[in-house]
């Protein structure tokens, strides 16, 4: 709809009236008058100085080489007498600061006349009154109301056309992309006779004949590897009504495995064939938001989400999603202390429906599941000086392997009423034994064919984990931080273990088995100097760290799945750092050095070049 003559004539007061009222508050009283270098004093101002034109004309004064009343005029002239200006630059300069005047005049008379006319008294009925705008300023307003008109009316419709939905505006997306080259060396020296069984290969395929003459799937210990490889996540966090929130995230990776979302180019087919997304985070959170009281946060998590727990790489690897149910909480004690707790119940694993699946008679399940619990506290030591610390325990209930009752598999296919307890990912350092009590008959040559196996770990896992970090600021923007933790698995019995143990052993005695040398004990440090964040250009942190993992210390499917390759039984260094390209966008690089604890000789280095992006 266009505007009509009356609502131009308003908005054209209005406007008027803005910009008197902004000129009257912006004058200023001119000084006192000084005395010139000559000691002549220039005239005393009490009122805004006259348009150029009024009074003496400014030609003539300048060209008389006298002063006038005029400021602006007996600026000119004096630059002239010193040079700076020529008489003829004077004069134009003289004419355009009159053209200048003349149109603030024409400005400020319609104000004064559109002032006048807002406050005169109500018109009665009959009177005609108009405020006087000059035809140049209305043409101008009423072109600028026009269009402005006009966007407003096309947005309005635009909008109620095509109006924007609720659930967008309360999504929030994120995500990252990184690009590695991955270099795998292996030194001289490693044990390639047979000595590494690649047990997660064989508990994820079908079982491996012991009593065969032909080697288990094993482990790459002697050749080097180069490849190339990418991570992509993208996800988005939900906020809901009343303090719920939910969330969802996908990534990219050769498996389904817990801890790696690397996905390596030329796999899966190779000749440019596409990659797989996985489910990587699906969750809803509820926040009790005040009711606690100031100070006071308590939050539950439903769903597969985040880790939860404060803790370093060795016990739950940076990748790592839980699933079940979680209690997030924290207290401010006061301005320099903070406590914090986490716990929850997460299945590990849950039996088939149908197993054994050639069976009749279906075997009891066989679930595994974790129970948590995380204690901690925040310490602001001194203003640049600030410790976080937790003491945590995992209780991992039916992960390790049990013997199954005693049976002949006719078929590699007949399964065991125990199957169910190996690991569904592994990746290597745990210790392990045979899960199927095969009964010898004459079906297998009185145990010497036909012996099917699958494997599952030795030991049960109960976690007792100490975590800590110190944060020091003193040298800002830079800072350094020590972070620490060392583990215990106390649900170890090496005795227990030496007597069914088919690995993690010292040489073996002629005839005989090596004797076990696997252990419970895990401990990591790791020094970072520079800045922590990496979000501005320019920024950079490197970091060294030493970690001693000994075989049955964690869980080798959730631990670091980068050190010497993944998994326990190792020791060793790691050094790297990163700098940033850009807010959203860093290098980074790193050295791993790695050599076995227990059992055969088995030494690797592993180097990282990466480039990361996020938005």
């Amino acid at each position: 709809m266009s505007p009509t003559r009356q609502d131009i004539l308003s908005f054209a007061t209005l406007a008027a009236l803005s910009l008197q009222a902004g000129a009257l508050f912006a004058q200023e009283t001119p000084p006192p008058a000084v005395p010139d270098e000559s000691g002549a004093g220039l005239p005393v101002l009490t009122d805004p100085v006259p348009p150029v034109g009024e009074g003496v004309d400014p030609a003539a004064a300048l060209a008389a080489g006298g002063i006038s009343q005029n400021v602006t005029v007996n600026l000119i002239n004096r630059l002239v007498k010193r040079g700076v200006l020529s008489q003829e630059d004077a004069g134009d300069l003289i004419k355009m600061a009159k053209a200048d005047a003349e149109a603030a005049r024409m400005r400020d008379e319609a104000m004064r006349v559109a002032i006048a006319d807002a406050s005169a008294p109500p018109a009665q009925e009959g009177d005609v009154s108009v405020a006087y705008v000059p035809q140049p300023v209305r043409q101008q307003m009423a072109a600028e109301i026009k269009a402005e008109l006009e966007a407003d009316s096309r947005e309005h419709a635009w909008r109620e056309k095509n109006p924007t939905p609720d659930w967008v505006n309360k999504f929030v997306v994120f995500g990252d992309f990184r690009t590695r080259y991955e270099g795998i060396f292996f030194p001289d020296g490693n044990d390639n006779t047979g000595a590494f069984p690649n047990f997660n290969a064989i508990n994820t395929g079908a079982p491996f004949d012991v009593s065969g003459t032909q080697f288990s799937p094993q482990l790459n210990v002697d050749q080097d590897r180069n490849r190339v490889r990418f991570r992509f996540r993208a996800g988005a966090s939900i906020a809901m009504e009343d303090g719920f929130t939910g969330g969802f995230r996908v990534a990219t990776g050769d498996s389904n495995s817990p801890v790696s979302t690397n996905q390596s180019f030329g796999t899966n087919g190779g000749q440019f064939s596409k990659y797989q997304l996985w489910l990587d985070r699906a969750f809803i959170s509820y926040n009790f938001g005040k009711s606690l009281g100031d100070g006071t946060d308590l939050n539950v998590d439903l769903g597969r989400f985040n880790n939860p727990f404060f803790s370093s790489e060795v016990m739950w690897d940076d990748d790592i999603g839980l699933d079940g149910l979680a209690l997030r909480g924290s207290h401010k004690v006061n301005d320099t202390f903070k406590v914090f707790g986490s716990g929850g119940a997460f299945p590990v694993f849950n039996t088939d429906l149908n197993f054994g699946t050639n069976n009749p008679a279906k075997f009891e399940s066989t679930d595994k599941w974790l129970y948590a619990a995380q204690l901690g506290a925040e310490w602001k030591i001194k203003e640049d000086l600030n410790a976080k610390f937790a003491i945590a325990y995992y209780d991992f209930r039916g992960i390790d392997g049990e013997k199954s009752t005693p049976f002949v598999p006719l078929t590699a296919n007949d399964a065991g009423n125990t199957d169910g307890t190996r690991p569904s990912f592994a990746q290597k350092g745990n210790t392990y034994m045979t899960l199927r009590n095969i009964i010898p008959d004459a079906s297998n040559g009185f145990g010497t064919t036909n012996q099917w196996q699958y494997f599952g770990l030795a030991t049960p896992f109960r976690n007792i984990t100490a975590t800590g970090r110190l944060d020091y600021d003193g040298y800002e923007p830079f800072r350094l931080s020590l972070t620490g933790e060392v583990i215990k698995n106390i649900a170890f019995n090496e005795a227990d273990i030496a007597a069914v143990a088919v690995n993690n052993r010292g040489p073996a005695a002629i005839g005989g088995t090596g004797a076990f040398e696997g252990g419970d004990m895990a401990w990591f440090l790791n020094l970072m100097a520079g800045d922590a964040a990496l979000d501005e250009c320019g920024n950079w942190n490197t970091f060294l760290g030493y970690r001693y993992v000994e075989s049955d210390s964690v869980v080798d499917g959730f631990t670091d799945s980068d050190f010497g390759g993944g998994g326990t039984n190792m020791k060793g260094f790691t050094i790297g750092g990163n700098y940033a390209l850009s807010p959203s966008v860093r290098l980074g690089a790193r050295w791993m050095s790695a050599s076995e604890i227990a059992g055969p000789t088995l030494k690797s280095d592993i180097l990282q070049f990466d480039v990361n992006a996020k938005f």
